[in-house]
């Protein structure tokens, strides 16, 4: 596994053993990354059930001003350390371990993009985008990586379903909190 592009293109990541952790493949993370481009620069970057981190890592190689990583698994979060260590982060980033649905409950607000992966088949993308929608700024973009079987809500409080797309056994899934419009 690798950083595709950016400033730390080609650097190596590490990933968790076992099959608890499934690392997103290249194919989907260009794809996530053609998505998230228009918005990434600068922005405040959350990726919850992190497990190597490669996700945010790859956002702030792309220009992410500033990412929060958490993963329950100790394992995980001693790899996301490294890797974000060996790509040169460690500035612009967190890196928490603990539940990643308990870290919503007490984020600060302010949040433009967020990243959830969470085990397939255990109802928590709902639950995650449910506890989310109030700490994101307007015009945020959620990304969900979960099994293209299952067919998330058009809505959650101000969060807008806008697009879905499918990859073999995995679909994403991307919304949006619409800009509010401003009075001239």
């Amino acid at each position: 596994m690798r950083v595709i592009s950016g400033k730390s293109r080609g650097c190596k990541l590490k990933s968790p053993e076992g099959l608890s952790t499934r690392p997103t493949t290249d194919r989907i993370k260009e794809s996530l990354f053609n998505i998230l481009a228009p918005d990434l620069y600068d922005c405040r970057f959350l990726d919850i059930f992190s497990g190597s981190g490669s996700i945010a890592i790859e956002a702030l190689s792309r220009g992410a001003g500033h990412c929060v990583f958490v993963d329950s698994n100790p394992e995980a979060v001693a790899i996301v350390k490294d890797n974000v260590d060996s790509c040169g982060f460690n500035k612009e980033s967190r890196v928490l371990c603990m539940d990643s649905l308990e870290y919503l409950k007490v984020a600060k607000a302010g949040l433009d993009i967020v990243f959830i992966d969470p085990p397939y088949r255990m109802g928590i993308v709902e639950k995650a985008l449910e506890l989310v929608e109030s700490k994101l700024n307007d015009g945020a973009i959620i990304v969900c990586e979960h099994e293209k079987e299952l067919e998330l809500g058009e809505s959650y409080g101000r969060l807008k379903l806008h697009k879905r797309y499918k990859y073999g056994k995995t679909a994403l899934t991307v919304y949006k909190i619409p800009m509010k419009e401003v009075d001239y």
